[in-house]
């Protein structure tokens, strides 16, 4: 079965909005991992304005699942986090300073050299590497010759067109997946899944390993509660891929 990295960020964009600890990210992040969830995420920027860098050191401490930490390994206060808390997994994403939310993956073949090094200091410090790939086949060769252990394919073109046509909004997916297998990558995948486009995602991506979720899980929550809705990501994900 696919895993299910459960991202906490919008948990503390709401805490940070009053003050104070409440909600609180320790607890949802335990909550999280009792509920059934596989995985905490987080992606902790700059301004500190979710997820602040004293929240990973602490969750770091209390989880017992997979610890993944997204970001900009170009920040050096990100890299020095991910160097002293050692996740088990860290997802390099090229964020622009001050972007909202990701909105690109690398060009793996203009930063060749530079993931080439990044991915080889964070394994050697033995933390697993992902680095976040738009469902392009070439950009998705070029990662295999970097070094990386996985790839996490970035989805939102795939949720944007899904209720237009579901077949071609998943077909640069499957693609990318193929070259990614041949070459020997692991494949996560994040960005706007939820419980009406994830089942036929999981189902049709071959060798896909695990799905960071967090806004619209966060957003169904509202409504299922935390527990119910983490159930029914994880059932979204029993299924076998094609």
């Amino acid at each position: 079965m696919v895993r299910l990295s459960v991202n906490i960020n919008k948990i503390a964009t709401l805490r940070n909005s009053r003050g104070g600890n409440n909600p609180d990210v320790l607890k949802v992040a335990m909550d999280c991992e009792r509920f059934g969830a596989q995985g905490i995420t987080v992606h902790p920027r700059p301004d500190e304005r979710h997820i602040r860098y004293s929240d990973v050191r602490a969750i770091k401490q209390v989880i017992t699942t997979e610890f993944n930490i997204e970001g900009n390994s170009r920040e050096q206060k990100f890299v020095d986090l991910v160097l002293e808390t050692k996740p088990a997994q860290v997802t390099l994403v090229p964020d622009e300073l001050g972007q909202i939310t990701s909105n690109h993956g690398w060009d793996t073949i203009a930063n060749q050299d530079y993931l080439k090094y990044t991915i080889a200091m964070f394994q050697e410090a033995g933390i697993r590497v992902s680095i976040f790939v738009d469902p392009v086949p070439q950009m998705v060769e070029a990662a295999a010759t970097t070094g990386t252990d996985r790839i996490e394919l970035y989805t939102e073109g795939y949720a944007t067109h899904f209720s237009h046509g579901r077949e071609l909004a998943i077909a640069p997916y499957i693609a990318a997946a193929k070259v990614a297998n041949e070459a020997g990558l692991g494949i996560n995948a994040g960005h706007d899944l939820d419980l009406q486009n994830l089942k036929f995602f999981a189902a049709h991506i071959p060798g896909l390993l695990e799905v960071s979720i967090g806004h619209a899980l966060v957003s169904d929550a509202l409504y299922f509660g935390l527990e119910s809705t983490i159930h029914q990501y994880l059932e979204q994900l029993k299924v076998s891929s094609v």
